[in-house]
């Protein structure tokens, strides 16, 4: 299924981690939101790895919302787009000149 996953983690070396364990799930769409297409297995995977990551006191977060596909052929992008083109997404952007 695919999953967007945001994070806010104040510590820039952690954030780096978070950052990089993402990259192996899945492709940044925007500075802290990734979508990543997981499975059962990878999703559980993922959470043990991110868990460490966040600090809870520090009032920091990581956010899993599922994206079933009736709701991920709706996806619209207004202006730059720093996702790879997804089978079934509408991009929508705005020229600029």
């Amino acid at each position: 299924m695919r999953t967007l996953v945001s994070y806010d983690i104040s510590d820039d070396k952690r954030r780096r981690k978070v950052c990089k364990i993402l990259e192996g799930y899945g492709y940044r769409v925007q500075y802290s939101v990734f979508e990543c297409d997981l499975d059962d297995k990878k999703y559980k995977e993922l959470i043990i790895k991110l868990k460490p990551q966040v600090i809870t006191k520090q009032q920091e977060s990581i956010r899993f919302y599922p994206l079933y596909s009736e709701c991920a052929g709706h996806v619209k992008v207004l202006g730059h787009d720093m996702a790879r083109f997804l089978d079934h997404t509408t991009i929508v952007w705005q020229r600029t000149r």
